[in-house]
């Protein structure tokens, strides 16, 4: 009798647990299904918020000089976004830099022909909470963020990231 009654109460549990998880909100990080963490550069203390975008998607890239594949890839996935904006407008690309020096970061954006798009600096570099915040310890890569604010894609090349576009 006590075995069935503790069956009966763990089935409970399980159950009451498990119907509580579909409403759960996913939490802050920097893979793919968690909540995009808030940026705030310190450069000028820009701001950049995911939630609530209304159908608007939002890449962010982090680069630097000192990483030749990093920023190569910002300059083919700005080309990217230019090509797929020209019809649709629905996705917006923030290009971070982390080099800690504000000319090596000027000069970089003029050099790479960069001006006058969302090209912004974190002048802390690896020191910055936005660095510990993506984890780009392991390398410097980038988030497609949905209009929700949630990471759908990390590392998300050129070619990839026109597939992602044909969903949104």
């Amino acid at each position: 009798m006590k075995l069935k009654a503790y069956l009966l109460v763990g089935s409970a549990l399980f159950f009451g647990i498990a119907a509580d998880t579909k409403d759960a909100k996913p939490t802050e990080g920097a893979n793919p299904g968690d909540l995009a963490p808030r940026i705030v550069l310190n450069e000028n203390e820009t701001e950049i918020h995911f939630q609530n975008q209304a159908g608007h998607y939002t890449l962010i890239n982090f680069w630097a000089a000192y990483d030749a594949e990093s920023r190569a890839r910002n300059i083919r996935l700005w080309n990217e976004v230019n090509k797929w904006n020209a019809t649709s407008g629905n996705l917006a690309m923030y290009s971070i830099s982390l080099d800690e020096k504000t000319s090596v970061f000027e000069a970089t954006v003029a050099t790479d022909k960069l001006n006058g798009t969302n090209q912004l600096h974190e002048k802390e570099g690896r020191q910055s909470d936005v660095f510990r915040k993506y984890k780009l310890e392991k390398g410097l890569r980038n988030f497609l963020i949905d209009e929700n604010g949630v990471i759908i894609a990390a590392n998300v090349t050129p070619e990839k990231l026109t597939e992602y576009c044909k969903q949104i």
